[in-house]
């Protein structure tokens, strides 16, 4: 069904550019009303995704993507980008349940749950690791040699021994708390929210312990949070918001002397729309926690300084991820929802698999060999892990078509638009 899809999305678009010949209008007519009827995001395609998710991408309890021989699974890859993916996961499935409140939703909330929990519990020191693969799995060998820049570390959860990949990123972090945020404030299960509470805890005490360093069990120190004012404060923000007697007065003290800065990353990062694009899923899900959780006032004021920014920046860019963060900061706007249905629409004609594309052939590049001068339709951008972190002119990309991507970028707009009244 997605190939036909696909093949009637790119059928209707060449006909609605034919209008010469005799019959053109009926004939125009005809497809675009089959493809409206046949492109329709709704819930059995999200249904679905979430149930090829349980199946094949929780190999390990968080999220990764699994790569075939055939139609066989042979192992599984991405692994060191789990923790952000989870992250979203468990906000798409926490929209789900809010939307539908059923029990499918909450479990699929209580999985995700368990894969942060296991990604902080394996550490042992409160620390965020990017996956976690039990020793005695048969992809643990696989997963750890793709995996080996980031070094490889001991640790047990649950009284099982694992391997646990180390040299966390500031994204990691920004996903793992964008998800545990969402599940706080849509999710109304007593268990699931005392584990958020005491997730967000450990992660924030460790980060201020370390003075903002992510540092490894060795003494290695991964990342650093002390340039990004903006991603230190939404983490208080979320602190605050979670456990208040614990975060409001380190989120106050930070917000005071950090409030005025927010806006000079998001600057730097906006000079350029296309390099390192997932830059921009970074800043918007953590801007969404800093405005969302603020009272009015000046600091809210600088907040929303820095937000017009990135929206300008990225409101032409075809992306029903942020369309849909924007509708909740800023409410409906027929234009904006109406574009998010299409892109929604659009999505499910792409092929799940990473198969590689170039379209240099049918679109001209820009100030980058690689970059298209506009933004290229859904339909044919690069297939990738998550689509609205990829930059939207990407002219060229992909694999040999053997991975498989999970969906969340499809299920976390889609939720989101159901919860809030676009779909």
């Amino acid at each position: 069904m997605r190939s036909f899809r696909a093949g009637l999305y790119l059928l209707s678009n060449r006909h609605s550019r034919a209008s010469s010949y005799a019959g053109g209008f009926a004939i125009r007519t005809l497809i675009f009303l089959a493809t409206a009827l046949l492109l329709r995001a709704g819930e059995d395609d999200a249904l679905a995704i979430s149930a090829r998710i349980a199946e094949r991408h929780l190999p390990f309890g968080t999220i990764a993507d699994p790569y075939f021989e055939g139609s066989a699974i042979a192992g599984y890859t991405r692994c060191g980008d789990s923790a952000i993916w989870t992250g979203h996961y468990l906000a798409a499935e926490s929209y789900r349940y809010a939307a539908t409140r059923t029990p499918e939703s909450l479990a699929a909330v209580q999985r995700a749950i368990d894969g942060l929990w296991l990604l902080v519990e394996v550490t042992g020191r409160n620390l965020l690791a990017r996956c976690a693969v039990p020793a005695d799995s048969p992809y643990a060998e696989g997963v750890l040699s793709e995996e080996a820049q980031h070094g490889s570390n001991e640790g047990s959860a649950g009284g099982r021994p694992y391997r646990w990949i180390g040299n966390t990123s500031r994204d990691q972090y920004s996903g793992a708390f964008f998800g545990l945020a969402v599940a706080w404030d849509l999710v109304d299960d007593a268990k699931i929210r005392l584990t958020i509470n005491d997730l967000v805890t450990r992660m924030l005490w460790r980060l201020q312990s370390d003075d903002w360093l992510v540092r490894m069990p060795d003494g290695a120190i991964a990342t650093s949070f002390g340039l990004r004012s903006d991603q230190q404060l939404a983490l208080l923000q979320i602190g605050r918001k979670i456990n208040p007697g614990q975060f409001a007065t380190p989120y106050r003290n930070a917000r005071f002397w950090l409030a005025s800065s927010v806006i000079v990353p998001v600057t730097y990062d906006i000079a350029d729309d296309h390099s390192s694009y997932f830059k921009f899923n970074l800043d918007w899900i953590n801007l969404f926690s800093l405005l969302r959780y603020e009272e009015e006032g000046f600091y809210r004021w600088m907040y929303e300084r820095a937000f017009d920014l990135l929206r300008r920046t990225t409101d032409d860019h075809g992306n029903a991820h942020f369309n849909m963060l924007d509708r909740v900061l800023r409410g409906p706007d027929a234009r904006r929802d109406s574009d998010t249905r299409r892109l929604l629409d659009e999505w499910l004609t792409r092929d799940t698999r990473d198969l590689w594309s170039d379209l240099r052939p049918q679109f001209e590049s820009c100030r980058h060999q690689d970059r298209a001068c506009a933004p290229i339709p859904v339909p044919l951008r690069i297939r990738t892990d998550f689509l609205w972190q990829r930059s939207p002119f990407l002219l060229y990309g992909g694999g040999p078509g053997r991975i498989e991507g999970a969906g969340i970028d499809y299920i976390l707009p889609y939720w989101m638009g159901r919860y809030y009244g676009v779909l």
